[in-house]
């Protein structure tokens, strides 16, 4: 009886748990938005599924593991949002495969991406030649976005937590001299900006308090 009472405790506490990480980064769901989040999932889900059934692993021990484990994907969460280089190591980078409808061989090579998978992504967008495309970047979480000629609005922000995406900058042919005389119209240092689009011609800023 003492054996099911100790699951049941395990049980509870990897719940709790759970529910505490999702609050604690601010998830709605367990669905993995970047590398770390997967990340986190395999190791919790090894965590709670490889002691919950360990009689050998006391309930102390089991609480201590998933407060560390808590603790350093918290650590990790901080150093993302605030620490450039750590940001790519983790969640990577967005990736241009076609540029101006030109093919970049090189960058689909150093992704694995076989030409059959590149217009596979393409035909899913109801695209089926690539000198239509003004770019494709892959996203970190593998899908294509594509930008065809003609279209008005670009699809990615200038701005994300003070850090500039220069592929916009490019695409919308302007320069950092620029970017940062228009942040000086609305009075903006850039690390104060969470996150800025160009949309009909005007930078809109949304700010961190």
């Amino acid at each position: 009886m003492k054996e099911y009472l100790d699951i049941g405790i395990k049980l509870a506490i990897g719940i709790i748990t759970l529910i505490f990480q999702m609050n604690l980064l601010g998830k709605a769901n367990l669905a993995p938005t970047s590398p770390l989040d997967q990340l986190q999932n395999f190791v919790l889900g090894g965590i709670i599924g490889g002691m919950i059934y360990n009689d050998q692993i006391s309930i102390l021990q089991y609480f201590l593991v998933l407060v560390m484990w808590t603790f350093l994907v918290t650590l990790f969460k901080y150093l993302k949002e605030n620490v450039a280089i750590v940001k790519k190591m983790i969640d990577g980078y967005p990736t241009t495969l076609i540029k101006n409808g030109k093919v970049l061989v090189d960058e689909c090579s150093k992704k694995g991406i076989s030409a059959n998978d590149l217009m596979f992504k393409l035909r899913q967008a109801n695209v089926y030649e690539t000198r239509l495309v003004k770019r494709a970047i892959q996203e970190q979480n593998g899908q294509l976005t594509i930008i065809l000629y003609g279209e008005e609005n670009v699809k990615y922000p200038l701005i994300t937590n003070g850090y500039i995406n220069q592929d916009v900058l490019e695409m919308i042919d302007r320069d950092d001299s620029w970017l940062f005389n228009e942040l000086n119209k609305q009075g903006v240092e850039i690390q104060n900006v969470y996150l800025g689009e160009w949309l009909n011609g005007e930078l809109l800023l949304s700010l961190y308090d």
